[in-house]
């Protein structure tokens, strides 16, 4: 990254290390690691051969980089190492030798965990200086995470965060771009270095079940993992519910305390290794499991009696909630600036680290009262149409459940009834399309399903799979369920439909800045684009 990049990319960019390395190091944490494989350079020749980077992008390897080739979804990075070559690599990992290559290769069982390691190698380890905070679940992780961040904070230490949403790094705010929440293993290193150098005390790390599984966080020393909830997401990578689970659950067995992830001073205070997991979730018993073979102090949070941190009552209008609760510390009250009873265990999850961590309780809660929102979460778009507008990131079966259960009695009282206007993503999985086309044919007046990231697939045939769920509720085809893979033209035809008092439930893009298709990217802000249609509709604001 250059200095001309923005400030949190300068940021990254400063803390970048610049004395090179000889490879020994590197070559013995792959041992330690199982990872070395058969063949390649001697190893006494490469371990003395200096790096000055690491590199998964055969362009960027020059000026003596380290060329670690991947192979991907869609390309092989070992296609790739003769490029790295010429551009200026000084040395390749490889999972097989590439002929006609002259610099060293090291061979290893697994380039993707090899590049965490090597990652943690050449950054000297910057999660083993900061607290690290990992939340993981299907849904929840970004508001969890940004009230954690605030909980922090508000408790006098500096937060870092790397989240769905946006980048935090010295206190330097940016919205995150890409649509991968945990970045890979280069850039996160890198962004965790930034953080140490900045003066950052934690770090809140969005975790994935992507990033678990691919081995993106191998390495990263956690100090804490909180589990939102489990549901159905993401089978094309895991295959399974039960590897999805397994591989979320690999957070909390990343716990162990010892010399690669050493009980840290944090703000002054010495950090235990901790797990919060949600009571109420039917799958808690795996997570309760890997934190015990972790040796973590567990800390359970939500309605369930045997929570640590028991809910007590909850009272939502369309702004804001309060929450009774319980907690080691004693029973308090609790006031968020967000809508939505799923919030209840979404602020409980960090009461409950609070609790954990030793944070002073009422630091904690201010913390999470000072949260005015997350972006592209249950935001809503007044410009004085006669019918409500949300802007919601759901693109789960489960959480487009719960975001139509919250707005159904909204559109209830105000007369009217649901609209919702959604797609599913391509190359993801296939399995909930259809389901969640049944779960808004059951809920709503009318469902147009519309594209989200089609990315290589073809959009109109994930329209239909959508739209066949939602005739399998009863609804039909052309009158109360509508297929425009065009999403500007979706969400027209929503506002064009509906009437006084109803709610428009615009889901799966919330935050994010672009609709990923074949031929690449393209500009989105699902917020603007509502604002754009209601102005052409008319409507002059609020």
């Amino acid at each position: 990254m250059t200095s001309g990049g923005t400030p949190v990319e300068r940021l990254i960019a400063a803390a970048e290390p610049t004395e090179p390395r000889p490879m020994g190091e590197l070559l013995d944490r792959l041992a330690t690691a199982g990872l070395l494989g058969g063949g390649g350079a001697a190893r006494a020749a490469v371990a003395a051969r200096p790096v000055r980077g690491i590199a998964e992008d055969s362009r960027a390897a020059g000026g003596g980089r380290l060329f670690v080739a991947v192979r991907g979804f869609h390309v092989d990075g070992h296609d790739f190492v003769a490029g790295a070559e010429a551009s200026g690599a000084a040395a390749a990992i490889v999972e097989r030798e590439v002929p006609g290559v002259a610099m060293p290769q090291v061979v290893v069982t697994d380039a993707r965990r090899a590049l965490a390691v090597a990652a943690g190698w050449w950054y000297r380890d910057p999660s083993r200086r900061l607290g690290v905070v990992g939340v993981t679940g299907t849904d929840g992780k970004t508001t969890t995470s940004f009230l954690a961040a605030a909980a922090l904070e508000a408790s006098g230490l500096r937060a870092g965060l790397v989240g769905t949403v946006e980048t935090r790094v010295g206190g330097v705010r940016e919205r995150h771009e890409a649509h991968v929440t945990t970045p890979g293993a280069p850039e996160l290193g890198a962004t965790l270095a930034a953080m140490a150098a900045a003066g950052d005390d934690v770090a809140v790390l969005e975790t994935t079940s992507h990033a678990l599984e691919l081995g993106r966080v191998l390495g990263i020393a956690y100090d804490a993992a909180i589990l939102t909830n489990l549901t159905h997401e993401h089978l094309e990578l895991h295959g399974t519910f039960e590897r999805y689970r397994e591989a979320k659950a690999r957070l909390f067995g990343a716990l162990v305390e010892g010399p690669a992830n050493p009980r840290k001073i944090v703000g002054g205070r010495p950090w235990p290794k901790v797990a919060v997991v949600n009571a109420d979730d039917p799958n808690r018993v795996w997570f309760e499991r890997a934190a015990a073979d972790a040796g973590a102090r567990l800390v359970r949070y939500g309605w369930s009696a045997d929570a640590d941190v028991r809910a007590l009552a909850a009272d939502e209008d369309a702004s804001r909630l309060r929450v009774e609760f319980a907690a080691p510390s004693g029973a308090a009250s609790l006031e968020l600036r967000l809508a939505g009873r799923f919030n209840v265990h979404n602020a409980l999850a960090v009461v409950a680290l609070g609790e954990a961590l030793g944070l002073p309780p009422a630091d904690v809660r201010a913390g999470l009262a000072s949260v005015p929102g997350v972006p592209g979460r249950m935001e809503r778009i007044a410009h004085g149409q006669p019918f409500s507008v949300i802007v919601d990131y759901a693109h789960s079966p489960a959480s487009l459940e719960v975001v139509l259960g919250i707005l159904a009695p909204v559109a209830a009282a105000g007369g009217g009834g649901l609209i919702a206007v959604f797609g599913s993503a391509g190359e993801r999985d296939t399995a909930k399309r259809a389901v969640m086309g049944r779960i808004a044919g059951e809920r709503c007046r009318l469902v147009v399903a519309t594209d989200e990231d089609p990315r290589g697939e073809d959009g109109a045939a994930i329209v239909a799979e959508i739209v066949r769920g939602a005739v399998s509720a009863g609804r039909s085809e052309g009158e109360d369920v509508l297929g425009i893979p065009d999403r500007r033209a979706a969400i027209a035809a929503a506002f064009g439909r509906a009437r006084p008092g109803d709610v428009v439930l615009l889901a799966g893009k919330g935050h994010e800045r672009t609709i990923l298709r074949a031929g690449g990217a393209i500009p989105w802000d699902e917020a603007a684009v509502a604002r754009e249609t209601l102005a052409a509709m008319g409507y002059r604001g609020p």
